[in-house]
């Protein structure tokens, strides 16, 4: 049975997440992958991954424009299994706590929120001040769930891109798909 997947990558650094998401979820065969970017989100394409759009969108299997808010995942009768904004900026992250809805990604979030579905905001900002805490618990009361891209070492990761690939494995599995490869934690090794 496949399973539909919103993406939508916001104006934060951190484009990497959305990008290697999308290659993450393009290998299992019973994925399919809705996607959507804000004007600042492809900002962030090209400045941190220097991937074109067309080399971005040929990752998706649907691709929205973040002005239609009339596309099929700005309803809830759009049956999806679930969101990840990666990465969620404050901005993005403030427009979800309020509800305010004022682009194709906060209006997929709203509905995911409304519909009881799983949405997953990977925030990308350090420090926090008050107004992203706020945020944050607004959205987690609601059933969002606030996934800050921050790494794992446990699994003594040697590359940058270990990093990632631990840390997007987690949202994977949050999603619940399948991933047999993923580094798992099986408690500390005894020392003798």
């Amino acid at each position: 049975m496949t399973k539909r997947i919103i993406v939508a990558i916001s104006g934060a650094s951190g484009a990497v997440y959305g990008v290697r998401l999308l290659q993450m979820l393009r290998e299992l065969d019973t994925v399919q992958t809705h996607l959507t970017v804000s004007e600042a989100g492809w900002l962030n394409i090209q400045q941190e991954l220097e991937f074109s759009r067309a080399e971005v969108e040929a990752l998706a299997d649907v691709i929205y424009p973040v002005q239609d808010v009339g596309a099929a995942i700005a309803s809830g009768s759009f049956r999806c299994d679930g969101m990840v904004i990666a990465p969620c900026s404050m901005r993005t992250l403030a427009v979800v706590a309020l509800g305010l809805s004022d682009n194709l990604i906060t209006r997929a979030a709203d509905v995911m929120l409304k519909e009881r579905r799983r949405l997953i905001l990977m925030v990308r900002e350090t420090p926090l001040n008050l107004a992203h805490l706020r945020n944050m618990t607004s959205v987690t009361e609601m059933g969002g769930v606030i996934f800050p891209p921050v790494p794992g070492f446990y699994h003594r990761p040697q590359t940058i891109e270990e990093m990632i690939g631990h840390t997007l494995s987690r949202v994977v599995d949050l999603l619940g798909l399948p991933q047999p490869d993923a580094p798992r934690w099986n408690g500390l090794d005894t020392m003798v």
